[in-house]
């Protein structure tokens, strides 16, 4: 099912219908910095509060002046009584009626070339045809780690060291690799647009508002789905101060049902790319003593990339060594893996997370890993758990908390310590709603499953 993409619009200040007073109040009433919400939100809501003020003042000698106004028509709904307050004092002030709408401050450049050291000409969108450039998903997510990690400031005028613009559609031209900088009116052209539910790490939430560019357009990188709801996802953005990344509403804190998410059109991985195999997980016989092949080259690789270069002394190579194996090992307890979960040897579960880009990067030593997150989880206890004919105060766990999630619809006399075909049925539910598919959604709960299930 597609997700529809519907037009923003601009309330009117005077309309007293549901959905203009819901518009008004939704711009008007972000959430609070200190619970997630974006800065911009406190500017807007102080905004609104001195213009109702000097509404208020100036309305009061007005109406003294010209007697008692008639009563206002009764309004049951608080929040339409207040944007209908909102807008007498405006107009009695003389103040001009302009919605406020918090939202990034974050004006944009036009598309124009890369600058610096990493100058290569002209953009593609001015030249006429996109130029791709092929990247695999940990690709993007990798580069998109590198500004973060670098706090690059927010800028619609200079540039960083790689050449791009340090604004948002300039931050997607570098994490896409683009051949220039890009702006949110011509990214579409990169991508392929689809549905919500079908996002994954690498793909972006793009909003361009064509009647006026500066008003509200932005773009995001989708990092991955934060909870079971897909209410709220990662976010990589630039934006003021600097790139961040961050839980963040879907599509985004405003204008959110007019993001339209899309794809790059030169991912090489995942269903439908052009090299969609190298996803798989090739199995554990390739890693381990004894090992030499093009999987552990790229094992090494991907952990180097995630934090794991200080165990390498000369580089990943074809040959299975230690530092491959500490490496592993290292990503493994980042994501709050135990005993054999923690082995040093990949899994497809270990497999996955670096090829998407997602999970827990590798800590600096004496560091914890990712935002502390992990610490909070219950070690998994492994697979063997979770078996026909199996009976412990794990699987009773594992069933309350499917239970507390909302994944307990095939208990018929509730969850208990004894394995059955309604815990792995509602264990194959919760999975398939992360948006895995096939062996990654058989019902019977791995480290990934676990560690997502008790966040």
């Amino acid at each position: 099912m597609t997700v529809p993409a519907f037009e923003e619009y601009v309330p009117a200040i005077d309309c007293t219908c549901a959905g203009c007073a819901v518009q008004r109040r939704t711009a008007a009433a972000g959430l609070p910095t200190r619970y997630g919400g974006h800065p911009a939100a406190h500017g807007a809501r102080r905004a609104m509060v001195l213009v109702t003020a000097a509404g208020v003042v100036l309305s009061a000698g007005l109406a003294e002046a010209a007697g008692a106004a008639a009563d206002p028509a009764p309004v049951t709904d608080p929040g339409q009584a207040a944007d209908a307050a909102a807008a007498t004092d405006v107009a009695a002030a003389g103040v001009a009626a302009v919605p406020v709408e918090p939202g990034p401050d974050s004006p944009q450049g036009g598309p124009g070339p890369l600058q610096g050291a990493g100058a290569s000409g002209p953009p593609a969108s001015q030249a006429g045809t996109p130029a791709l450039r092929k990247a695999t998903r940990a690709d993007i997510i990798n580069r998109a780690k590198k500004w973060v990690t670098a706090q690059v400031p927010y800028s619609m005028e200079k540039y960083w060291s790689d050449g791009y613009r340090q604004d948002c559609s300039g931050y997607v031209s570098m994490a896409w690799n683009l051949a220039g900088n890009e702006w949110t009116g011509s990214l579409a052209a990169y991508g392929t647009r689809i549905a919500r539910e079908e996002l994954q790490p690498g793909d972006i939430l793009l909003f361009h508002n064509p009647a006026d560019p500066g008003k509200g357009s932005h773009v995001t990188i989708f990092g991955g789905w934060t909870d079971y709801t897909h209410t709220h996802y990662t976010a990589y953005e630039q934006t003021t101060p600097h790139t961040r990344k961050q839980t963040t509403p879907m599509a985004y804190w405003t204008n959110s049902g007019s993001y339209v998410a899309y794809r790059y059109k030169g991912l090489t991985t995942g269903s439908g790319g052009s090299d969609s195999t190298k996803t798989l997980f090739p199995g554990a016989g390739k890693f381990g003593a004894g090992a030499k092949n093009d999987y552990v080259t790229r094992l090494g690789k991907m952990l180097v990339d995630r934090g794991g270069k200080r165990f390498y002394k000369v580089g990943p190579g074809p040959a299975w060594g230690s530092a491959d194996r500490l490496a592993t090992q290292a990503f493994q307890k980042a994501q709050g893996w135990k005993g054999r979960e923690a082995d040093g040897v990949p899994g497809p579960d270990t497999w996955r997370l670096l090829v998407s880009g997602t999970g827990h990067d590798i800590p600096a030593a004496g560091g914890t890993a990712g935002n502390g997150g992990s610490a909070e989880v219950p070690a998994f206890p492994g697979r063997g758990y979770f078996r026909p004919g199996q009976s412990n105060s794990h699987v009773d766990r594992l069933g309350r908390q499917l239970v507390k999630k909302g994944y307990g619809k095939y208990y018929l006399s509730g969850p208990d310590s004894r394995w059955t075909e309604a815990d792995r049925r509602n264990v194959e539910a919760f999975q398939k709603a992360q948006g895995w598919r096939g062996t990654e959604a058989d019902g019977y709960p791995g480290p990934e499953t676990w560690r997502r299930l008790f966040a």
